[in-house]
């Protein structure tokens, strides 16, 4: 590869790794999971969790991807010490980037139909269950999915992935306000707001816990280098926890948001709030159709989900691109056609997983939806967020002097001294923990 690229603004920045963090993680899976798992209580835990394990880990991803000034499949390479073999993990953040797309990318083909419908008026006769029982639109909404990422990304950093991502993450802050705002005059919204916001402690086990701490790290895109790329574009002006803290805070922002649009609609119009997946797509369809004006805040809430699911598909998309860059040597257009031919290929199972290829990995009803998002939600990103925590705190690995260094280079909120133990034992020990937990009483069956 030649020079490597930068970001050509702060703010470029900011949008990019928060792009990559919003996405379906916040204005899909966030609500269905807050809706199954009790509201308010899984809302307080999930909180919890961004803090006092999403912050730290985002904090030492961006300082291995500054650092290394590499992609992360050599990231690892670039920061151990001579005779460790921590450069494995590289490869294993590559797998778990591709697999994440290979479901990614089917569920925005979703959001883009579901747009596409409300805008041409044919929001009436839509359902979430003839989709996905549609091969053609499964498998040509995919197709203008990952055309239109690895097209964007064919040209370079800033003109391509920078500009768009600015603009798609200003759009769609505005039109997630102007939603929560027509949400919160509905008549049920002060029954929706209580479920959403006020905790119910009995509602809060093991389960709970962990279902918030695996969609904190999916929602951060953190324990995989989806933020370590994105450190390595950044110059050292400003400390990495302050950054972290702004791209954190930009994300729950919009979580919260999503559900303030969300849960207010479904008690006023009496509709299921345990739907699961299907709650983006049926309920709120449900929703706009019997809304005066439906079709237009219909029209309006599937775009914002259409920049939220392409901001992040972009930015996995750039990590993938960046790491096949870096093991073959080829140019962004080159690596931009092969990569795209792969997620699609890949991706198909996903998308004729409902509807040809019927497969049920897991208890009955699963599918390669279920499978791809057990390797990345349930297994990578705990796994790596535990690794990249062992590797940057102990002298085993790149060192916390090393490490503490890098992070606090610049101007912004700093690691201190205190913290130490909250990184080196405390994020490891509880997402350890968690994993293992999530593993025993995963519905295999």
């Amino acid at each position: 590869m030649n020079k490597r690229e930068r970001l050509g603004s702060r703010l470029g920045f900011i949008m990019l790794s928060a792009g990559c963090a919003i996405g379906c993680g916040n204005v899909w899976k966030f609500p269905w999971m807050c809706g199954q798992f009790g509201g308010g209580g899984f809302v307080l835990v999930y909180v919890l969790c961004l803090l006092l394990l999403g912050l730290p880990v985002m904090t030492m991803e961006f300082s291995m991807g500054r650092a290394a000034q590499v992609s992360p499949v050599r990231m690892y390479r670039k920061l151990e010490k001579p005779g460790s073999k921590w450069d494995g993990w590289g490869y294993v953040f590559l797998a778990g980037n591709v697999a994440l797309m290979a479901f990614y990318c089917v569920v925005t083909g979703w959001i883009i139909y579901y747009f596409c419908q409300f805008a041409l008026g044919h929001s009436q006769n839509l359902g979430f269950g003839p989709m996905l029982a549609s091969p053609a639109i499964n498998v040509g909404f995919l197709l203008v999915t990952v055309a239109a990422a690895f097209a964007i990304l064919s040209f370079n950093l800033e003109s391509g992935l920078e500009r768009v991502t600015k603009f798609m993450m200003c759009a769609l802050l505005v039109l997630m306000l102007v939603l929560a705002v027509h949400s919160l005059t509905l008549p049920g919204a002060r029954e929706g707001l209580s479920f959403y916001l006020i905790p119910d402690f009995s509602k809060i086990d093991g389960s709970v816990i962990v279902g918030a701490m695996n969609q904190a790290f999916f929602t951060l895109s953190v324990g995989m280098g989806g933020m370590a790329i994105f450190g390595s574009y950044i110059d050292k002006e400003h400390t990495l926890m302050g950054e972290a803290a702004h791209v954190i805070a930009l994300d729950t922002f919009v979580a919260v948001i999503a559900g303030l649009i969300m849960f207010p609609a479904c008690f006023s119009y009496g509709l299921e709030v345990t739907a699961g997946p299907s709650l983006l797509f049926d309920t709120m369809a449900s929703v706009f159709n019997h809304m005066s004006g439906g079709r237009w805040w219909g029209t309006l809430f599937f775009l914002f989900m259409v920049f939220a699911a392409l901001s992040t598909v972009l930015g996995v998309c750039e990590n993938i691109l960046a790491m096949v860059r870096e093991l073959t040597g080829w140019s962004r257009p080159r690596g931009s056609i092969v990569c795209g031919v792969v997620i699609f290929l890949l991706a198909l199972t996903t998308a004729l997983g409902f509807n040809v290829i019927h497969f049920q990995p897991f208890a009955e009803g699963s599918s390669w939806l279920d499978l791809w998002d057990f390797i990345v939600s349930t297994n990578v990103l705990p796994v790596g967020s535990v690794v990249m925590a062992l590797f940057c705190c102990n002298s085993f690995g790149w060192g916390w002097d090393s490490f503490v260094e890098e992070a606090n280079e610049g101007r912004g909120l700093r690691v201190q001294g205190w913290m130490k133990p909250l990184f080196r034992f405390v994020v490891p020990a509880v997402v350890a923990f968690l994993y293992v937990y999530g593993l025993i009483h995963f519905p295999w069956h």
